[in-house]
């Protein structure tokens, strides 16, 4: 688990370091990382899709997977409750134009979890005690979570909890299971999850209001699908 730990301790850092540099800048200078952010993550999300699109045993199972993941996510509409709970937030504070926090948490914990680096790390750390995936995903992190902090502040933070639950997950069925988990079912959320980020950078870029905190189960429809029926 060494390098998980080194990896959520570089968002915090990451974050922390970019919050505080965020009070000395203009917002004409926060406007064009928001913007730099917006198209990263659509490219970043474009690539993870596509070059695993070419790898997949079942090519609609991310159209299912959204699908189903979109229509669970919005029955439950876990973005609804997280924008009120922004709104009362902002009240408090008196500053209606600041960013959205949640769009960024969501933005951010998908960036750092969704990924070759941040999937296959934790299995090969824990089969093969190898943490160079992981300490590269961190350096990664590091500089991304400093970009976002930037323009979110430090509640950036709290996306590190979620990537240390999420790497840790998979360490942990590695270490029970073995070669039991397939890479096609690593391949499936990986497109999924590609798809996932290019939302979050159209709605970063106000392309389209797109609640992707709502899609979020579309990424176990593969995992269920691999554990009943393969």
């Amino acid at each position: 688990m060494l390098g998980t730990i080194v990896n959520t301790c570089a968002i915090v850092v990451g974050s922390a370091v970019g919050a505080t540099c965020r009070k000395g800048l203009k917002e004409r200078y926060r406007q064009v990382l928001f913007d730099a952010l917006g198209l990263a993550t659509i490219v970043l999300g474009v690539n993870a899709a596509v070059s695993n699109m070419g790898r997949s045993e079942v090519p609609v199972l991310f159209i299912i997977s959204l699908a189903i993941g979109g229509v669970l996510g919005t029955w439950w509409d876990p973005a609804g409750r997280l924008e009120r709970w922004e709104t009362r937030r902002k009240m408090a504070r008196g500053d209606d134009n600041a960013p959205s926090l949640v769009e960024g948490l969501t933005t951010g914990c998908l960036l750092f979890c969704i990924g070759t680096f941040s999937i296959v790390g934790p299995v090969l750390s824990a089969l093969e005690g190898d943490n160079t995936f992981l300490y590269t995903n961190a350096t990664l992190d590091l500089v991304t979570s400093a970009v976002l902090a930037a323009t979110y502040g430090f509640g950036m933070m709290l996306a590190a909890p979620v990537l240390f639950c999420w790497q840790g997950l998979f360490y942990v069925i590695a270490l029970v299971f073995r070669d039991a988990m397939p890479e096609a079912m690593r391949v499936e959320i990986s497109i999924v999850g590609g798809v996932l980020i290019l939302c979050s950078g159209l709605s970063i870029l106000k392309i389209r209001d797109i609640k992707t905190i709502n899609l979020l189960p579309s990424l176990l429809v593969p995992v269920l699908y691999y554990l009943l029926f393969k």
